[in-house]
């Protein structure tokens, strides 16, 4: 991927205990986000997207989480070697996330105003800056117009239940946006969202990674999204990254059995293709294969998918770890 990564996440391990038994869930997950490009890590639930980007952030619950190795460098600085306090900083305003659920992630007892100025007044404190109430309500509603919301000083003086969803999926962009982050992480944006709402809003952060220089992280299950917004992919399977490569590259030519089996459950419009799913679920974390982790599931899988395969080039930019590329090739 071209440009150097604000965000690079190396080699990066993460177990969870509970009730006695570690679960490995987190596997030697390496990814790159640089300035101007919007990277997208997709794969099906449970395959530890959330984990990866709340570890990111550092609000991963430890316990019971642990990160067992790895480093997760922003603008050259390893965050894991950051003091509590310093990290907690630079979350508050060089990073943001938009989290998933826009109408649980709103207090529904305060004006969209109200929890705005909020995180201002956190954010400014951070910053040391100091601005009055009147300055505060003012950058509220220029962050809301540059979210291309109407009438914003209305929209501030609402509560949550007077807005539409796609409303207040751009209220939660705004917020994320008021510390002028560098380093924007999208969870699931408009996952409940009907398809026209949902393009805009995928619209509206390519816009924000053009026009603002933004570095953006987007967490989904969508290969609809993938392909329309994001420059680069990931692909996630059971903690661990199978593939990467840019997004045309990647659709035109996937390498790794598990990206297939993701593009083969996405329905066609034409009906030529029947619709297929995966076969089998994903294993046990507390005791994953020892090689591939997709290997139970994989049509393709022999003894050699006993030892854990590395990343393999396809092209430039695409990588893949599997033993079978050439059998996978399409």
């Amino acid at each position: 991927m071209t440009g150097e990564p604000l965000l690079s996440v190396r080699g990066l391990s993460v177990d969870f205990s509970t009730y006695g038994r570690r679960s490995q869930v987190l596997r030697d997950v390496s990814l790159d986000v640089p300035a101007h490009r919007h990277v997208a890590l997709v794969g099906e639930s449970g395959c530890g997207k959330s984990v990866t980007m709340r570890t990111i952030m550092g609000i991963l619950p430890t316990p019971p989480a642990r990160i067992v190795c790895g480093q997760i460098l922003f603008d050259g600085r390893d965050l894991l070697a950051m003091r509590p306090r310093e990290r907690e900083r630079l979350r508050g305003t060089a990073m943001s996330m938009v989290f998933q659920d826009p109408m649980t992630s709103l207090n529904p007892v305060f004006t969209i105003g109200d929890q705005m100025a909020t995180i201002l007044k956190y954010a400014d404190r951070r910053l040391g800056r100091v601005r009055g109430r009147r300055g505060r309500m003012a950058r509220i509603f220029e962050v809301l117009g540059q979210v291309r919301m109407p009438d914003p000083e209305r929209i501030a003086r609402s509560y949550p239940i007077m807005l539409s969803g796609g409303m207040r999926q751009r209220v939660l962009i705004a917020m994320a946006l008021l510390s002028e982050p560098r380093l924007l992480i999208a969870d699931e944006p408009g996952t409940a969202l009907d398809v026209t709402t949902q393009a805009q809003i995928l619209k509206l952060l390519k816009d924000l990674v053009e026009d603002r220089g933004l570095a953006l992280l987007m967490i989904t299950h969508n290969l609809g999204v993938v392909r329309e917004a994001a420059d680069y992919v990931y692909v996630m399977y059971a903690g661990s990254v199978v593939e990467h490569a840019p997004t045309a590259d990647l659709f035109a030519r996937p390498s790794h059995p598990y990206t297939h089996a993701l593009i083969d459950c996405v329905p066609k419009l034409s009906g030529d293709t029947a619709f297929r799913g995966i076969d089998g679920s994903l294993p046990d974390y507390t005791a994953p294969p020892a090689g591939c982790r997709f290997s139970p599931r994989c049509v393709l899988a022999t003894a050699l998918c006993d030892r854990p395969p590395s990343d393999r080039p396809v092209s430039e930019g695409h990588l893949a770890a599997c033993w079978h590329l050439a059998e996978a090739a399409p």
